[in-house]
């Protein structure tokens, strides 16, 4: 009789422990979260977890902190994120540089991407814009790339950097149609706008927000489009894959992620606001740039299939053209 009543006992003391981590989650969130921003602030990633966060913390009635932990191309915010407990408090605002490219792009990344990480939501796609001086003599991406070939070698294309955007688009692109063309490197996206504006380089694989009022302006010409959609501001330029390689598809993204391990139904609590907050008119307003960007939503499987087929379609294209960056 004793061994029973102590088994009962055992088993209404594990009860306990299992009604009370239902409730635990039930209660979540009961305090601040934290959105860690692993880039400085004012940028796309900063904008994008300040009007996110702000929605999302009305909805889950408890605020969330946005906190800036620039540095190493995104990697030291990052690895604090993938290294903090998984409970659901601390979030990374994510995204294709620090979760796809610089998997393969340097030789030593202090977490695993494709590991370390619990997808949360896929927030935004933005594809880049391939622009042109109007001194050059393309009117059409077709006629860019024979323009290319027939310069053996002497075209050449300006980056915001090794391992930009700007950069490994154009790369792809290069790589798909076997191309021999220059990257002529600035520090930075404006520099390589500059630089464009004034035909010393005449080719630039441009994001949208930096080079649309010039493209408004008629200062640079549009050919294509680097993601798989038309843009919504620009729906007569086609994408590269209407105009030249079919399937070729490159865009930035940003997503939110939580660490390995926080618990499936904290993961589903987020998710779940996060996509209300992305339904809000005002919401979308803010985040789709007047049409330049794409709002994506979903669940934390979608965005873990996204990523894992970023991680991969980046490593095949720095490694196809020997790419590395110290």
């Amino acid at each position: 009789m004793k061994r029973i009543r102590i088994h009962l006992l055992a088993l209404g003391l594990l009860g306990g422990f299992a009604t009370g981590a239902v409730l635990a989650n039930d209660a979540y969130p009961n305090k601040p979260v934290k959105i860690v921003v692993p880039y400085p602030p004012g940028g796309p990633y900063d904008t994008i977890a300040r009007v996110l966060g702000q929605k999302a913390g009305d909805s889950l009635g408890k605020p969330f902190v946005i906190e800036n932990r620039g540095g190493a191309s995104g990697m030291i915010g990052s690895d604090a994120v993938a290294k903090s407990a998984p409970d659901g408090y601390t979030l990374l605002m994510g995204g294709i540089g620090p979760n796809a490219i610089n998997a393969s792009l340097y030789p030593k990344v202090p977490y695993d991407a494709g590991k370390d990480f619990a997808p949360v939501i896929e927030v935004l796609r933005s594809a880049n814009i391939v622009v042109v001086n109007p001194a050059v003599k393309a009117n059409t991406l077709a006629e860019l790339i024979a323009l290319i070939r027939a310069s053996n070698g002497k075209m050449s294309y300006a980056s915001a950097g090794p391992g930009s955007s700007t950069h490994l688009f154009a790369e792809m692109f290069k790589q798909a149609q076997k191309l021999d063309l220059l990257q002529v490197p600035y520090r930075g996206d404006s520099p390589a706008v500059t630089a464009t504006l004034g035909g010393e380089t005449p080719i630039y694989f441009a994001s949208a927000a930096s080079i649309m009022p010039h493209i408004q302006s008629e200062r640079l010409r549009a050919l294509a489009v680097t993601g798989d959609r038309r843009l919504e501001n620009l729906p007569n330029v086609p994408t590269i894959g209407e105009a030249a390689i079919p399937g070729f598809n490159a865009h930035a993204w940003y997503g939110i992620f939580a660490p390995a391990g926080t618990p499936a139904d904290i993961v589903a609590t987020l998710n779940r606001h996060f996509n209300a907050a992305l339904a809000d008119p005002e919401v979308r307003t803010r985040l789709a740039g007047a049409g330049s960007a794409q709002i994506v939503g979903g669940s934390p499987a979608d965005f873990a299939k996204a990523v894992q087929t970023e991680i991969e379609k980046w490593q095949g294209v720095i490694r196809a053209g020997n790419i590395t960056v110290d």
